[in-house]
């Protein structure tokens, strides 16, 4: 029984973690080259420490690296990466090396479409990944066949939007605290992550089989096409006697911002008689920290502050000022990628990424 057990165990290691080998995602061009466009400038892409300022002044800091020479991060970096097992933690050598043409892939197309299922953990999430090369999953169910690759539409994981979730459910570091997340408890069970994230676009699916739309591959998020999620927030003014109110109503199934390096604002600015007034700006943030001061995230254990929008949730913030006809409210949702004080930590303050205000949002109302 004992030796049947081992025998499992070691077939379930290798299956989570044996180091695969993925066609390029420069292979995909010439079949999808919308497709293709849009995944170059996605995140998914550019997730590497080469390409990601923010990601890899973290690591540089990050006692994995410092101490250990090994990139776990790699688990949802560079999971195309040859020497996977290496950079896990097996073997001698498990550092990014920019001259590794696989640890420059990041997330590939091919990766993504091998997810076969989903490993549930503790700390995080686990892609179970097909053994079965150029293979792939998706969601068209009268797919054509290709010289290429064959392809499969009766995978539960990409026609319910789960195949995000082994990355982007949640992440826990070694005091158990939570991180970040989307999913930690399974509470995001049938909501679909494509339908924000991969919205319909104009385009064909391929060379090989016409179609007017597509799924967006430019993956809409924090860093890049922000414009496509504005429609998931709504900024709204109430005018009161005395003072007025702005709400701030997140719609999505996820709280307004996931990293705990985000900050968000809502700057609100009256415009009267032809002049200009910044009226204060409300913060959004979740600080994570230990002994009640902020630190990286492999240090903390707790959560210090947490005033950000939460799913689903209204949020109304008060100014105490009188509203008369003719005044413009103008109303901005946006934020930092980085906070300002962690930025200078991480020796971002100068990156220009880092140090951007991002808007999500714009309103203005003019009162009648």
């Amino acid at each position: 029984m004992k030796v049947l057990f081992y025998i499992i165990s070691l077939l379930l290691v290798q299956t989570l973690s044996a180091n695969e080998s993925f066609a390029p995602s420069s292979e995909c061009k010439s079949c999808h080259p919308n497709i293709y466009k849009e995944f170059q400038s996605s995140m998914h892409e550019n997730a590497t420490i080469h390409k990601d300022p923010i990601h890899a002044a973290v690591w540089n800091k990050h006692p994995l690296n410092t101490k250990k020479q090994k990139y776990t991060c790699a688990k949802c970096h560079t999971p195309a990466a040859d020497n996977l097992e290496a950079m896990l933690g097996k073997g001698t050598n498990g550092l990014p090396d920019i001259n590794n043409e696989t640890h420059n892939q990041a997330v590939s197309c091919a990766y993504c479409h091998r997810i076969e299922s989903i490993k549930p953990g503790k700390q995080s999430n686990t892609n179970i990944i097909s053994k079965q090369e150029k293979h792939y999953f998706g969601n068209i169910k009268d797919a054509i066949t290709s010289k290429y690759h064959s392809t499969s539409s009766e995978n539960v994981n990409f026609n319910n939007g789960n195949a995000c979730v082994g990355c982007h459910s949640h992440k826990q570091n070694k005091a158990e605290l939570n991180v970040c997340s989307t999913n930690l408890d399974n509470e995001m069970d049938g909501a679909n992550c494509v339908s924000c994230h991969m919205p319909k676009v104009a385009g064909s699916v391929s060379t090989e089989r016409e179609t007017k739309q597509h799924a967006f591959h430019g993956f809409p998020g924090t860093h890049t096409h922000q414009d496509m999620l504005a429609k998931y927030i709504d900024l709204e003014l109430l005018k009161n006697i005395d003072n007025f109110e702005v709400s701030v109503n997140n719609k999505s199934s996820h709280a307004l911002l996931l990293h705990p390096l985000r900050v968000g604002q809502l700057r609100v600015t009256l415009e009267r008689d032809g002049k200009k007034e910044k009226l204060k700006t409300e913060v959004f943030v979740r600080v994570i920290g230990k002994d009640g001061k902020p630190t990286p995230p492999w240090i903390a254990d707790t959560v210090i502050k947490d005033t950000m929008i939460k799913d689903n949730e209204k949020r109304v913030v008060r100014y105490d000022t009188a509203l008369k006809k003719g005044d413009k409210v103008h109303m901005t949702l946006g934020y930092f990628l980085v906070k300002p004080k962690a930025a200078k930590k991480f020796a971002l303050d100068k990156d220009p990424v880092a140090n951007k205000f991002y808007t999500l949002k714009s309103e203005t109302v003019t009162i009648q």
